[in-house]
């Protein structure tokens, strides 16, 4: 049963016992914004008393407001953009957001301490343990992406939170407890494009959509839904409403009854007056903000998903000590067109597919955050050729010195197979380094079959699911060929780290870093790591990617998102235990993702790819199957 804290979020009056009356508390909502706006109009005319804090000293306050996590880096004295802390995002000097995912966090969140940055526009607490009320993130209003997605949020959301976040753009909360009605004024938002709120327990009839050709990704399944499905949200699939027994609608091919209608209409004279005042907020709020809106806008974004073309981040690229003489530009440009291998400003090329370019043609790109992951923070990046690539900055490789790293890195660079994305070019320097590849406008494998839910994610039919399990398999098979002699050849498998073309043609990526890895960040920086052998006795060895292609196999087929990719395991379906109990009940055609066995004559091909997987996950690896038998089963699987 899901907690509820009677707090000032909640519809509960403590002196009374009872539920208050909807327009009263649409009322208070309203008053508690406008008491807000009053205090920013304050703050705008004393600067020096409230934002006196530095960013530093802010995100120090706000660790102290954690009772658990890791986050040894944060320490007093050092600059969080220069010292890049973990999990901080910065433009320049200036702190503007931060990704804190899987880090067990618990406790409060001293959103006071927030309060204090001023260039934040983006916060992830993706997959920790913060229970409770949703934090007054309210008060940041020049966020634009708020992530809150597996933890175990509770209660009621007021009706007029979001009104005075009128920049928001990414809204995730997905997986935690909340109940209650989807708030109005989050469907009021102007600028949001993505909202995630699935497996929650909202309740209530879906708030009409006032900007629906803005948002482009909805998840509302796996609530507590009814009613009808507004005409405001046609544009989205069956999947976006999948859960949630009471809703009604043509899209569902399910009519409503009058019950259904009479509800509709209830309340709506209270809308309208929050209306008229959210009118009044929002012209407040430009009034007060105008002259403090800056233009950096960097979105966290995960999964690989490529953020908006307008939120634009100049490249952060390390210092380079180079004692190269500087060129003139059509040096410059004929250096980067070229397709010469070697150190360009110690940009080090080791893929002669692309022209040659340069830590110069970087430092000049523009660069859109992706997002952070278990070995570092990836950006996008068009350079001048016009050649869009991904700088994954990686704090994690620095096992090897200098000349080794080159070697490992050239060697890696040779590869050539369909199914492989090699890197491009790298740079070294002692506490992290660049890894450049080509960027895959289709993203990643976890981001299409799990957040997405438009053409790409329709897409995923049988066929498709089953050309992209056999890429993997394949290129797979070529890694472990030629890294033969490696630990664990791959090591990091899992559908992040699959990109898709655009013929959803897999290619693997991020393999072969293992020798490159330090060695107390293997068990937390790659996957192979969470294979039963490793967590069981440490040991490791090349079934321990077997392991992750089975993972990878059941995840795509089942269409679950596997509990073994979160850090505390829990939130998401074991899917190893899910699909062995259902084999010995004689009941994996149960386990078949409906988007593909709906209507289709392959059942027992989809059966057999389960019992493929679920031979590649055996916790005894002695008892798991061998690569090639893997994927000579595979390939016994036709559509």
């Amino acid at each position: 049963m899901a907690r509820h804290n009677p707090t000032k979020y909640s519809h509960f009056s403590p002196s009374t016992g009872s539920v208050l009356p909807g327009a009263f508390y649409h009322f208070r909502s309203v008053m508690a914004v406008v008491r807000f706006l009053l205090l920013l109009s304050l703050l705008a005319f004393l600067p020096t008393l409230c934002f006196s804090q530095s960013d530093e000293e802010a995100l120090l306050k706000l660790k102290k407001s954690f009772t658990h996590g890791d986050l040894d880096d944060w320490v007093p004295g050092s600059d969080p953009c220069k010292k890049k802390w973990f999990g901080v995002q910065c433009s320049g000097d200036s702190v503007v957001g931060f990704h804190l995912t899987g880090l067990q966090l618990s406790g409060s969140i001293d959103v006071q301490a927030l309060f204090q940055i001023r260039g934040l526009k983006a916060i992830s607490f993706i997959n920790n343990s913060f229970i409770g009320s949703i934090p007054e993130f309210n008060e940041l209003t020049a966020l634009r992406a708020l992530y809150l997605s597996h933890n175990q949020f509770s209660g009621e959301i007021p009706n007029g939170y979001f009104y005075p976040m009128q920049n928001l753009k990414k809204v995730w909360l997905n997986n935690n407890e909340f109940t209650g009605k989807i708030p109005d004024s989050l469907m009021q938002l102007p600028n949001l494009v993505e909202l995630h709120l699935q497996s929650n327990q909202f309740s209530g009839e879906i708030p009409r959509l006032k900007y629906p050709e803005v948002l482009n990704s909805l998840d509302l399944s796996r609530n507590e839904l009814q009613g009808e499905i507004p005409s405001s949200f046609d544009k989205f699939d069956v999947h976006s409403f999948q859960g949630n027994d009471g809703l009604c609608g043509r899209k569902l091919d399910k009519e409503c009854n009058e019950a259904h209608q009479a509800v509709k209409s209830k309340g709506s004279d209270s809308n309208i007056v929050i209306g008229i005042m959210a009118v009044v907020v929002l012209l407040l709020l430009f009034a007060v903000f105008r002259s403090k809106q800056r233009k950096v806008d960097d979105d966290l974004n995960i999964s690989n998903k490529e953020p908006l073309k307008d939120e634009v981040l100049s490249v952060e690229v390390p210092e380079v000590e180079s004692t190269t003489t500087k060129r003139k530009p059509s040096e410059s440009n004929r250096r980067s067109n070229s397709s010469k291998k070697g150190s360009t400003l110690d940009l080090f090329m080791v893929n002669d597919e692309k022209d040659a370019f340069g830590m110069k043609d970087l430092m000049k790109a523009d660069a859109e955050v992706l997002g952070n992951g278990s070995m570092g923070s990836a950006y996008k990046a068009v350079l001048g050729n016009e050649l869009t690539v991904v700088v994954k900055k990686m704090k994690k490789l620095n096992r090897l010195e200098k000349e080794a790293f080159g070697v490992e890195m050239k060697r890696i660079g040779k590869i050539r197979h369909p199914n492989i994305l090699t890197p491009l070019a790298y740079h070294f320097k002692k506490e992290e380094k660049l890894v450049v590849s080509e960027y895959m406008p289709k993203g990643s494998l976890l981001y299409v079959l799990h957040g997405d839910r438009g053409i790409s994610h329709a897409n995923l039919n049988w066929a498709t699911r089953l050309k992209v399990i056999k890429g993997i398999a394949e290129g797979l098979a070529f890694i472990h060929t030629e890294f033969a002699t490696y630990e664990v050849p791959h090591g990091n498998l899992k559908s992040s780290n699959v990109l898709l073309n655009d013929n959803y043609e897999p290619l693997l990526s991020d393999f072969a870093f293992q020798p490159l890895t330090n060695l107390d960040s293997l068990p937390q920086g790659l996957f192979a790591y969470k294979s039963p052998e490793y967590l069981q006795t440490h040991t490791i060895s090349p079934k321990s990617d077997v392991f992750c292609l089975g993972i990878l196999i059941l995840e795509i087929i089942t269409g679950k998102f596997p509990s073994q990719y979160l850090t505390n395991g829990n939130g998401e379906v074991d899917i190893i235990e899910w699909v062995q109990t259902s084999i010995s009940d004689n009941k994996v055609s149960d386990l078949i993702d409906p988007e593909i066995s709906s209507g289709s004559g392959s059942i027992d091909q989809m059966v057999q790819l389960l019992r493929i997987g679920a031979g590649c996950t055996q916790s005894n690896p002695d008892q798991r199957l061998e690569l090639k038998e893997a994927i000579d089963k595979i390939h016994e699987v036709h559509v």
